[in-house]
């Protein structure tokens, strides 16, 4: 008959499981808009974070909220007049970094996710 391989009795214990509790959400990009896809817009680097079970560390990246004429909204709270996504995090990437997003955007060293 032989033995079980080593996979199936991997399988089998509680040790190799991934960890699923305790992670800050998914790293995505923000929805592509008109002022991506004619420009660029700036955000800001807040925070990093350390993700259970993920090797790279992510990034808080917060936008300001924009009206139609491409302004930013004085009249809205700080608070509620920023939108905020998580990255992972690329070398170089330093805390209080203006990063650019959109097609229009110039390629800096320290982040990667400029244009689509």
């Amino acid at each position: 008959m032989g033995h079980r391989i080593r996979v199936q009795r991997k399988g089998r214990s509680p040790n190799y499981n991934a960890h699923r509790k305790g992670r800050k959400g998914p790293a995505k990009l923000r929805q592509l808009d008109t002022h991506e896809k004619n420009g660029y817009i700036c955000g800001t680097v807040v925070k990093f974070l350390h993700d259970k079970g993920r090797g790279a560390p992510l990034a808080k990246i917060r936008f300001p909220l924009l009206n139609a004429n491409g302004a930013t909204e004085d009249k809205i709270k700080k608070s509620k007049g920023l939108q905020t996504i998580t990255v992972a995090a690329v070398e170089g990437l330093k805390q209080g970094q203006r990063v650019f997003f959109g097609d229009k955007a110039a390629l800096e060293i320290g982040f990667s996710y400029c244009g689509y």
